[in-house]
């Protein structure tokens, strides 16, 4: 029996490496891996799947990168990411890292447009090939948003536009130095991706692709489907302020087509109890021991009613953080200490991630009716019936009883912008990147830590002290990250081409839809 594994050992331009158990593997060296017979595409689904969502959710660009700047975290002991020094490693290991699991779903595509290969591709429980591509383009899609919004402009592939901008994912042969498209093109093609996808998933709602190697959805086009809508819907938002006529028909159609209406619906990779397959946030902290990081001080108080709109307790609390292990209250690590401050609090004084948060088999958010709740409302001028079901759905998730949700929301002040804004950055709460890029956008919640504010006062020693936020570089939350390294080597000249279009290669450069 032969085993498979999948593997794409460049960024760009990636090869398949097949190990096997099997006496022929001398012999295999001599055959064509970019066409390994024996992978099937849900074997090639699973890998991918798995490989972005620890893409998104790395300890790198997640944990010290967006969590820090959405301020759910902080950091104590050492806190220069608090304070956006962030290593150039981090912008590397998270591009690397997504365009393998971008090449892996773009070989979906491949096996099942190929005449060659087709029949292979949709036998046993994989699916029509139509169907494989769908599900495949909106993966793209989704992985292809994320890097855009760290990054900017990007190298990017498109299934249904041969843009001559759009050179990522080329092979036979392969294009290691690709163009940067712009990110206004990247948004404007994701839609359309979305939009053609979801219909065609449409046609055959009923119909099962890739069985339960699909950890998100089992393989439902029916779900699949209305996470393309959602997505398009969020995506569409995005740019009202750069095209208002073009977000708001692909909101209409993507509204008219049906998008969440409930948790069931919810985008979630479940990872495992058993390693090597632990969530992300458990192998950063649990696994290594390490209890550097801690709910902040701007979330506990947001969720205690001390900071911000809601004057009362979030039952999230607990959900989300744990109680201090010396005194048994909750206390957020005080955001952007400055180093030498950074080990003021004593870990068992300070609210660690809850154990819901910190579970190995965690269910990574993509995208969830809560999200889409919120985004009704702000498409229907902040109104109070979509308000109140994007909070409740919300603290559903998290497991709140009926009659809490019941008295919590009794007790919230009418839905405006400030709060829809504000109950979306709670809701949002360990998904980083996208936390992180709707703060960019709308510039709420207002009750975060800005450079000069107090983050912390208090008596050291009998001594008054007062600390407050100096970033070590930049006056603000980052705009974006700086591209890795190896694209000024490697790519030198389309990078810079990118740079002449987008801005200086800096973290307070700001993206297309963010200018």
């Amino acid at each position: 029996m032969k085993i498979s594994t999948i593997l794409y050992a460049s960024v760009i331009g990636a090869s398949l490496i097949v190990t096997s158990c099997s006496k022929s593997t001398f012999n295999e060296i001599n055959t064509d891996p970019n066409r390994p017979a024996t992978v099937t595409t849900p074997t090639i689904l699973v890998t991918a799947e798995k490989q972005l969502i620890n893409a998104l959710r790395s300890e790198e660009v997640s944990l010290r990168g967006a969590q820090l700047f959405s301020q759910y975290f902080a950091q104590n002991i050492y806190t220069d990411q608090s304070r956006y020094q962030i290593p150039t490693s981090y912008s590397d290991n998270y591009w690397t890292a997504t365009y393998k699991s971008l090449n892996n779903l773009n070989e979906i595509i491949k096996l099942n447009s190929n005449e060659k290969t087709k029949a292979i591709a949709a036998a046993g429980t994989a699916g029509s090939n139509a169907n494989q591509i769908a599900i495949a383009r909106i993966l793209k899609s989704y992985a292809f948003q994320s890097l855009t919004d760290v990054f900017g402009n990007i190298p990017y592939e498109s299934y249904g536009n041969k843009d001559a901008d759009f050179e990522a994912l080329q092979q036979d042969p392969d294009n290691l130095t690709p163009k940067y498209a712009s990110q206004e093109k990247i948004y404007k093609d994701i839609l359309n991706e979305l939009q053609q996808a979801a219909d065609t998933l449409t046609k055959y709602t009923t119909a099962t692709t890739f069985g339960t190697a699909d950890i998100i959805y089992k393989g439902s086009n029916a779900s699949w489907a209305k996470f393309a809508n959602s997505l398009r819907l969020r995506i569409a938002n995005r740019i009202k302020a750069k095209d208002a006529a073009l977000a708001a028909t692909h909101i209409a159609d993507a509204i008219k087509k049906g998008v969440f209406t409930a948790n069931s619906d919810n985008a979630v990779f479940k990872y495992s109890k058993t390693p090597p397959n632990e969530a992300p946030l458990f192998r950063a902290t649990v696994t290594a021991n390490r209890k550097d990081f801690a709910v902040s001080n701007v979330l506990i108080e947001a969720l205690q009613g001390t900071r911000g709109p809601f004057k009362i307790v979030d039952p999230r609390l607990s959900k989300f953080a744990k109680p201090t292990s010396s005194g048994n209250t909750y206390f957020g690590q005080p955001y952007g200490l400055p180093l030498a401050a950074g080990n003021l609090f004593p870990v068992d004084k300070i609210s660690l991630p809850s154990d819901a948060i910190n579970a190995a088999d965690y269910g990574e958010v993509l995208l969830e009716y809560a999200e889409v709740a919120f985004l009704l409302a702000e498409n229907n001028n902040w109104d109070q019936t979509n308000y109140e079901k994007g909070i409740r759905a919300s603290l559903e998730k998290w497991g709140v009883s009926q009659e809490d949700i019941n008295s919590y929301i009794s007790k919230l002040p009418a839905a405006n912008k400030e709060h829809v804004l504000s109950q979306k950055y709670l809701a949002l709460f360990n998904q980083s990147i996208e936390a992180w890029s709707e703060i960019r956008r709308t510039g709420y919640p207002l009750f975060l830590i800005k450079k000069g504010d107090v983050t912390w006062s208090g008596t050291i020693d009998g001594k008054p002290v007062t600390y407050t936020f100096n970033p070590e570089v930049g006056d603000a939350i980052p705009s974006r990250l700086v591209y890795p390294l190896k694209e000024q080597s490697t790519n030198r000249s389309n990078y810079q081409a990118a740079l002449a279009q987008q801005g200086d290669d800096v973290i307070n450069t700001k993206v297309w839809w963010n200018k």
